[in-house]
């Protein structure tokens, strides 16, 4: 089981998710400028070999209340820049009750425990990959 209490950490682990699935992994990928100023550096960057389609994950960890969920906010809107799709991934219990279900609406937040369900939707994978992969982070319980 993956131990997450870190955004680095939360990164590390959306990489395994990814590898464990068999896409290609990128991670710290400059994108351009973002719509503020400074160079976008994109957490991590998935894509499947034998087609055109990438993915684009901001990873978000908050372990007590703060302000990245003002951020994330910011996050959702440069993501509308973007060349390919984006997501955030969130995990902690430092999130506002009301916020997770806000920005799931909008279709651009994933929980972790839920990534690799989410991404073989997405990437259109076999079943049996993403169980795979679930197992590899969660144990087998």
């Amino acid at each position: 089981m993956i131990e997450i209490k870190s955004g680095a950490d939360l990164e590390r682990a959306v990489a395994m998710v990814g590898e464990a699935l068999g896409l290609e992994v990128e991670r710290q990928v400059v994108m351009g400028d973002r719509i503020w100023g400074p160079r976008r550096h994109v957490d991590v960057v998935l894509s499947k070999p034998d087609t055109e389609r990438m993915l684009g994950i901001e990873c978000k960890y908050q372990r007590a209340k703060g302000t990245v969920e003002e951020k994330i906010s910011l996050t959702v809107e440069d993501m509308e820049d973007w060349p390919i799709r984006g997501i955030v991934v969130l995990h902690g219990d430092g999130f506002s009750r009301d916020f997770r279900p806000f920005l799931k609406g909008r279709g651009h937040i994933v929980e972790f425990k839920r990534l690799a369900e989410w991404l073989r939707f997405y990437f259109r994978l076999p079943r049996e990959r993403a169980q795979q992969a679930e197992l590899l982070l969660n144990g087998s319980d």
